[in-house]
């Protein structure tokens, strides 16, 4: 008979010090039922304050698209549009207004050309120069307004006054919030704030002046022209 032979008995690992020292235990890989089963979660795609201003930017399409709509419902149910007696819509200021807010548009994305190259002061001049662009757009469709009252076209002057103040009248309140916090980026930009490669606040905030911007000429066109 063949003699059995048992295996010799399994010895722990041995631990391999170095320096006196124990190695640290390998990276986690996932998997199994144990504690480290779930991978080490990854960096976002997009920072959380990039993120919300994408959601708020989808509410707010939304929002004017329904205004569009509304708009349109209620100029196609009219016989004649614009109303008798009531003033025509300046088309021609309104038309260099609205290069005016593209070229703002132009002037945000060369800040953050800037700042991506760590241009500081260039970032911080072509910030104050998208201001300057907003606010004098603001003061010029302000200035038509007033006109507009005194020739007589009111909230209360019918479904032409109403469906007008509402529709531009939102964009302007929007152009306003985007002014707002542009003045604090540009703040903060003045301080050194965004001098990082990563700057979230900053990207928000021109994503958020790029989409007032793009909304306009759709708003000029349906309002305006057509």
């Amino acid at each position: 008979m063949t003699p059995i032979v048992e295996a010799p008995p399994k010895r722990p690992p041995r631990v391999v010090r170095t320096n006196g020292r124990v190695p640290p235990p390998p990276p986690r890989t996932g998997g199994g039922d144990g504690p480290d089963r779930d991978p080490t979660p990854g960096r976002p795609l997009l920072d959380n304050v990039v993120l919300a201003t994408v959601f708020v930017i989808g509410g707010e399409i939304m929002l004017f698209a329904g205004l569009v709509f509304s708009f349109w419902v209620v100029r196609l149910a009219a016989p004649v549009w614009p109303p008798p007696l009531q003033p025509r819509l300046p088309v021609g200021v309104t038309a260099v207004n609205t290069v005016v807010l593209l070229l703002s548009s132009a002037a945000m994305i060369a800040a953050g050309r800037a700042r991506t190259r760590g241009d500081g002061r260039a970032f911080v001049s072509h910030l104050g120069l998208t201001a300057a662009l907003g606010g004098l757009f603001l003061a010029v469709q302000g200035y038509e307004w007033l006109r507009l009252v005194r020739f007589g076209l009111t909230v209360a002057s019918g479904a032409y006054g109403t469906t007008f103040y509402t529709l531009i009248g939102a964009h302007a309140a929007h152009v306003v919030a985007a002014l707002a916090w542009l003045g604090l980026t540009l703040t903060l930009a003045a301080r050194g704030r965004f001098a990082g490669p990563r700057a979230a606040a900053a990207t928000a905030c021109a994503l958020y002046w790029h989409f007032v911007v793009a909304l306009w000429p759709i708003l000029y066109v349906s309002v305006y022209l057509l």
